[in-house]
């Protein structure tokens, strides 16, 4: 049987690092599999504000990647403030009160005058070029996936002009994503951003989400089909390291500045002071980009000395990390945006066979993954005694050598099993013609 062509539209790829680029990759590497062949669309010549060259051994050479230039407004703002182009470009806001003129202008600029993102000068020359190619190639099936939710149009175009099928994948929601408050939004830019999210929601033949929060919030806007299909993991080949000497929790990947649980500081204090063999042993890894504003922090409560700050790493040294650490630590803002928030290593976390602590709002995705799988412990901001009781335990197991997690029903979060889903829903028979452009 012929294989389904399925045209990819995405901005992140290899050599992007970041949890962002590993979705696609994923699915793309396993696509095949189920009788699908890929075609990666992605620019030229990205702005990539995290690069990890190793993630390109990861890709196929099979696999058909086409590419257009793309016009990247951050190289332009790197001209005024390099640093701050650089923080902003990673998803790194500083808190209000410390904010510069430079960085509060950036913000504002990039918030009212790059709707929905500042990717959006590539959506023209995209839908130019791909309407050539799709009918060319006889494409029937295309994927957009955002963030950047610029990409989106894309798709959206292709479809009114073609009448491809069009899936639109969501890593994240759109206008209740947490940064979109820190943008300094216009009523007038609000408003523009919901009306775009309503038109793609309701013009896609079909939605796929990375958590349920964010399918019943979409419920509201959109009577189109709607599928989970959550991040995962896969099966890494790292070299084998021994667990950690010290009582290291460590946190991977970008901890940014409304990412701060001073709770957990405050906890972490109080044990160092109380228990000289903790104080003795505990070190806090972090690895991956944190923001001044966390730093500041836990320096404040006297566990400076205490910090390894590893930096970025490449994917297969975060894995190594994560299998030798002794406890890993995962961190949610406590708001309602964040419920449908499931970072993307919490997949590889729970693969690592080590346990998972973890912070965050009441009745969230991650909450129920974590109990779910027994992979650890979820705390909300005001469970104190029990986050400080639990980590106390786990430094006790960590003393007698018998540290460990036992987990359950893993295997349908992996990636080729989630891929299989994708392949099911791409597979889907659609009621309109796949083939307007050919009439």
């Amino acid at each position: 049987m012929k294989a389904l062509k399925v045209l990819i539209i995405s901005y992140y790829w290899p050599p992007a690092g970041g949890p962002g680029v590993q979705r696609w990759l994923k699915f793309v590497k396993y696509l095949p599999d189920f009788n699908v062949e890929p075609i990666v669309y992605i620019p030229e010549n990205p702005n990539y504000p995290l690069v990890d060259e190793s993630l390109i051994a990861e890709v196929s050479k099979d696999v058909t990647i086409i590419k257009q230039p793309i016009s990247e407004p951050y190289k332009l703002a790197g001209l005024f403030s390099k640093k701050s182009s650089s923080t902003i470009s990673k998803g790194i806001i500083p808190e209000q009160k410390t904010q510069s003129f430079i960085e509060k202008a950036m913000l504002y600029i990039r918030g009212n005058f790059f709707i929905p993102d500042a990717r959006k000068s590539w959506v023209k020359p995209s839908v130019a070029y791909l309407s050539n190619y799709i009918e060319k190639e006889n494409i029937s099936t295309i994927i957009t996936t955002g963030p950047p939710h610029s990409l989106h149009l894309i798709g959206l175009q292709l479809k009114e002009k073609l009448g491809v099928k069009w899936i639109a994948d969501f890593r994240d929601p759109w206008t209740t994503i947490g940064y979109h408050k820190q943008l300094k939004l216009t009523e007038k830019s609000k408003q523009k951003h919901k009306a775009l999210e309503k038109l793609v929601l309701n013009t896609a033949d079909d939605i796929v989400v990375t958590s349920s929060v964010t399918k019943t919030e979409f419920e509201a806007i959109t009577n189109k089909p709607i599928e989970v299909i959550t991040n995962g993991y896969d099966y890494e080949s790292v070299e084998s390291k021994p667990l950690d000497a010290k009582f290291t929790i460590a946190h991977i990947g970008s901890l940014l500045s409304k990412r701060n649980p001073i709770i957990l500081w405050q906890v972490l204090s109080e044990l160092v002071q109380e228990h000289e063999g903790f104080s003795k042993d505990f070190q806090l890894n972090f690895v991956g980009a944190v923001s001044e504003t966390v730093l500041q922090s836990i320096e404040t409560v006297g566990l400076a000395n205490h910090i390894n700050n590893a930096g970025y790493v490449s994917h297969k040294e975060s894995i190594v990390y994560q299998k030798s650490s002794q406890v890993l630590l995962l961190v949610e803002i406590d708001s309602k945006e964040t419920k449908c928030i499931i970072p993307g290593k919490l997949f590889e976390y729970m693969v690592s066979n080590r346990p998972i602590l973890a912070l965050g709002p009441q009745g969230s995705d991650v909450e129920n993954i974590i109990k779910e799988t027994n992979t650890g412990n979820y705390f909300y901001y005001t469970d104190y005694k029990s986050l400080k009781s639990t980590i106390l335990a786990h430094y006790k197991s960590y003393q007698n050598k018998n540290l460990e997690v036992h987990a359950i029903g893993l295997q349908k979060y992996s990636r080729k099993s989630l891929t299989s889903k994708l392949a099911s829903v791409l597979k889907k028979p659609n009621n309109l013609s796949f083939y307007a452009f050919t009439s």
